[in-house]
């Protein structure tokens, strides 16, 4: 025999435990098949980032088969050149943004002693660990060689997958209905509905924001002389998709080129360009363009994003926070749902003896 306090609370740790197990076991089913749960995770990215123009084509009588084809064309195309941009001028300007990096470490430590340090042997290691991954791969060791094939196996078979996502999203609803039983297939349809919404306002606002932080950042750059400032450009670009910690990396990575090449001038009119960017980021992008998805805290994103990092690397800090989005989406889904009639079926007794009286 409890109190009901004392019952609450072991219902809640009970809950707790439940859920906290759930979520282990999936994380680790996960792990376990990587290979598989990769190209689905980013094929569900890319058709939230891609679905309308899909829908615009089909909307103007394209077959949705070749409608799919079409997006997945346009896909290859943009990523691929992106890529060759972003590789090109990585190659280009690698070994003169490491050389910067180097040369501020050295500067640093001239008047912060171990933090500089730090940061040149930071860049040396970065060089010899391109150079080796370079060398393996161009030697065609067995290692390097199958990292490059998983990483072509995943891209070719998260592409197939989006195409299959596009063209049969129209049928996605009712397959999801049948999984659920009776009333509990709307509620089930109205959580997937919010999480996917989540994420797709995550991917394109994410996108858009990214874009425009690059060319300000780049346009900055290039005015100040910056070298590789369109290797920068393309750190920003990327880093985007990281909220926060990508950001910040890329940022200090191009303020500190600037002050190694161009000296503290040019190093402090850098800060005040991605600072300026940044501000126009939080004050003015974010809340416009993603004034619709689910708003998270930066503390929970800064969570999520360590978590991912700790079970998947880099590819784990990209997808956290698109998840976590997701998760926060279907939270709000279950809350307006079973949480609203609770409220307002509290707030009637008071309203009833205030009338009776």
């Amino acid at each position: 025999m409890l109190p009901q306090p004392a019952r609450r609370l072991l219902a809640w740790c009970v809950f707790t435990l439940a859920v906290a197990g759930v979520a282990a076991l999936g994380v680790w089913l996960c792990i376990v098949l990587k290979t598989a749960v990769t190209p689905v995770l980013l094929a569900l990215l890319g058709t939230a980032l891609l679905g309308p123009l899909h829908q615009r084509l089909t909307r103007i009588g394209v077959n949705r088969s070749l409608a799919a084809g079409i997006t997945c064309l346009a896909v290859i195309g943009v990523v691929g050149g992106a890529m060759y941009v972003v590789v090109l001028a990585l190659i280009e300007t690698g070994d003169q943004i490491i050389a910067s990096l180097k040369q501020a470490g050295a500067d640093l430590a001239k008047h912060f002693g171990a933090a500089g340090t730090s940061l040149e042997d930071l860049a040396i290691n970065a060089k010899d660990l391109l150079a080796k991954f370079g060398g393996t791969a161009a030697s065609g060791v067995i290692t390097g060689i199958s990292v490059v094939g998983e990483m072509i196996a995943t891209a070719i078979l998260a592409l197939l997958l989006i195409f299959f996502f596009l063209r049969d999203s129209d049928r996605a609803v009712g397959t999801l209905r049948s999984l659920a039983p009776g009333a509990r297939a709307d509620t089930l349809e109205a959580m997937a509905r919010r999480a996917f919404q989540a994420v797709e306002g995550f991917m394109r606002g994410t996108t858009f924001i990214a874009a425009i932080d690059a060319v300000c950042i780049t346009i900055g750059l290039l005015v100040l002389r910056v070298p590789g400032a369109v290797g920068l450009g393309a750190l920003v670009f990327v880093g985007a998709y990281i909220p926060y910690l990508g950001a910040f990396i890329s940022g200090a990575v191009a303020v500190l080129v600037a002050f190694a090449d161009r000296g503290w001038v040019i190093g402090l009119w850098a800060l005040g360009v991605v600072l300026a960017v940044q501000v126009l980021e939080g004050h003015v992008l974010q809340p416009m363009i993603q004034s619709r998805t689910v708003q998270m805290h930066p503390a929970v994103v800064m969570l999520a994003i360590t978590a991912g990092a700790s079970v998947a690397g880099i590819l784990g800090m990209l997808l956290a926070v698109p998840l976590t989005a997701a998760a926060f989406g279907v939270f709000s889904e279950l809350r307006s749902r079973y949480g609203a009639p609770r409220a307002d079926h509290a707030a009637q007794p008071p309203a009833e003896g205030s009338t009776g009286g």
